[in-house]
């Protein structure tokens, strides 16, 4: 007997059991015929997360590797990553983390019920990934004490994480941070079949008073203060799941935001959206989920504020264009980065951006920027080297036509990702600089080795500020500047041809940019389809400036097509310095 089954569009996701009753007038027996696992279906049009594109199907649902951003606005760096849905037991362990939803374990009836629908299980993975709530799968940290597990830049992949989790009895793995939770969640949603992509935002707002703007405070010398409940992260990220929102008034179907970071509470639980990226766009904000909070993240104005000796605040100006820039995901097909800024909102300080900020909170009034007197900007180097000093530049444009007397102020401090302060590594101050009318002056501030190095984090980020103070006007002007100092690149060389179930070797070189030894150093190797994770010993015991180390590692590629070997060094002095390579394994 053949049979053949067809299953509905509107099928719950989740693990079946295929069984045939026998029977006769005397007996009846019972044969288990086989399992199955039913998934959502991005092929079939009659399913909620249908996608019409096959070159979209292959990046967004079967492509296990691919590209991470990260750094600053004007320094975005990139990095590989496993996602590794197709690995051993990773769907296994992706249904058994529906298992362990609160809504399965109070009401697993009514929690099967909702299981073909991609939001309700798309809400459910965003507070699953975080262990805030229950035992979901990472525990975040930011204050850069890793000590008992793993920092969350040393991670490469997705596979390791949930394996952990899995093989613990579904406790916490730590330490994760956003890039970690969104990449998490896109291994989850694409092995249950949901169209998913990783999402980068520069200068992300968390705005935790919910008023579409964030406040940032500085003291007389430029220095960053942490007095506000808002951030700015440098950059903070997320997911996109494609899908159709019947729950919502239509023309929201498509993109819809999720934010697996633990960061506020949605319906009493740390979760966040989905949210219709084009319902963000257009200020709709009265849609669910938590489009008001994702809003913020791309389009809130931010205020700056100087504070005094005696403890008073003046407000130094709004600025209504640095929030939510180069929005990036990975190209289709491509190792490049894809700008989507466009999708979340309207070109910055346009009449359309405006119009739409204001439907979103008709509470907030815009003031009127009065023309300033000077105009002053930051500028660094292009490429600023981790090892390297740094310049950086204040240019002051005297608007007026008169000369002006000022006090001028350069600052600099190591920060974390998240925009908080750590510790001041430069300053200058020239408390007299008279500039002539319409006259550019630069005051210069080097930012020594020796200075940052003492507190930076593995995201290896300062901020320089710089203030102007106009003696004989009531005009004071703030500027800020996040640089991001690059990590060396790590070399791979592939030795041998690369055929599927035949031996390779990879040889990893390294070269020290710091002024002084490095020691304890680790290389950590792995990729889907290529290798486990391999951690290899550095063969020197220190590795001098300018000193170069090689390894070799061999691996036994199990799958054809395109692979990333990726490859983490990690070191006393110097934190997971990423590389990867690209290797088309032939078929056997």
């Amino acid at each position: 007997m053949t049979l053949s089954m067809c299953s509905p569009p509107t099928s719950k996701i989740g693990h079946y059991s295929l069984k045939m009753l026998c029977s006769t007038q005397d007996l009846s027996s019972l044969f288990n015929l086989g399992e199955f696992i039913l998934l959502f279906n991005p092929w079939c049009s009659g399913d909620a997360v249908f996608l019409n594109s096959e070159a979209q199907r292959n990046e967004y649902v079967l492509n296990d590797q691919g590209l991470t951003f990260s750094g600053a606005s004007k320094n975005i760096f990139s990095s590989a990553w496993d996602f590794g849905q197709f690995e051993d037991g990773i769907l296994n362990i992706c249904l058994k983390l529906l298992n362990n939803s609160k809504n399965f374990l109070e009401n697993p009836k009514e929690d099967f019920s909702k299981r073909n629908d991609p939001v309700y299980i798309s809400r459910i993975v965003s507070a699953l990934v975080n262990c805030n709530d229950d035992d979901g799968i990472l525990e975040g940290r930011w204050d850069n004490d890793y000590s008992n597990g793993v920092p969350p830049l040393a991670w490469n992949g997705s596979v390791s994480i949930l394996r952990q989790w899995n093989n613990s009895g579904c406790h916490r793995v730590r330490y994760g941070q956003c890039w970690v939770f969104a990449a998490v969640a896109c291994t989850v949603l694409r092995c249950l079949g949901i169209p998913t992509r990783n999402i980068t935002n520069f200068n992300s707002a968390h705005d935790k008073e919910q008023n579409l703007r964030v406040d940032n405070f500085s003291d007389e010398n430029g220095k960053i203060l942490n007095l506000s409940k808002d951030s700015i992260w440098n950059f903070h990220c997320w997911v996109e799941s494609w899908m159709t929102r019947p729950d919502l008034k239509p023309g929201f179907d498509g993109w819809q935001a999720l934010d697996p970071t633990p960061q506020e509470r949605s319906g009493g639980i740390f979760c966040c959206g989905p949210a219709s990226v084009k319902a963000i766009k257009n200020g709709d904000v009265d849609q669910a989920y938590d489009c008001p909070f994702i809003f913020a993240e791309v389009n809130a104005d931010c205020v700056t504020w100087l504070v005094h000796k005696d403890g008073s605040r003046t407000e130094l100006g709004v600025n209504n264009k640095l929030i939510g820039q180069h929005i990036s995901t990975k190209a289709l097909g491509k190792d490049e980065r894809e700008d989507i800024t466009h999708n979340y909102k309207y070109p910055e300080g346009s009449e359309e951006e405006r119009n739409v900020f204001r439907k979103a909170d008709k509470k907030v009034k815009l003031p009127n920027e009065p023309k300033k007197l000077f105009t002053i900007k930051l500028k660094s180097n292009k490429t600023n080297l981790n090892g390297s000093n740094i310049d950086v530049s204040l240019t002051i444009l005297n608007n007026s036509s008169v000369s002006k007397n000022c006090r001028v102020i350069l600052c600099a401090q190591t920060i974390r990702y998240n925009g908080k302060p750590i510790e001041e590594c430069g300053w200058k101050d020239v408390e007299h600089a008279t500039i002539g009318p319409q006259e550019v002056k630069t005051e210069t501030l080097q930012v020594h080795y020796s200075d940052y190095s003492r507190t930076i984090t593995e995201h290896n980020q300062i901020c320089i500020t710089g203030l102007v103070i106009v003696h004989d006007a009531n005009e004071v002007l703030f500027a800020k500047k996040v640089i991001s100092l690059q990590n060396p690149d790590l070399q791979i060389k592939i030795i041998g041809e690369p055929i599927q179930h035949r031996e390779l070797e990879a040889e990893i070189y390294f070269i020290n940019p710091l002024p002084e030894d490095l020691c304890n150093g680790v290389f950590s190797i792995e990729g889907a389809g290529l290798t486990n994770e391999q951690k290899i010993q550095c063969p020197n015991r220190s590795i001098g400036p300018g000193q170069e180390v090689k390894v070799k590692a061999k691996f036994i590629p199990l799958k054809s097509g395109l692979r990333k070997l990726l490859v983490d060094f990690d070191c006393n002095k110097l934190k997971d310095v990423k590389g990867f390579k690209n290797v088309i394994i032939k078929s056997s």
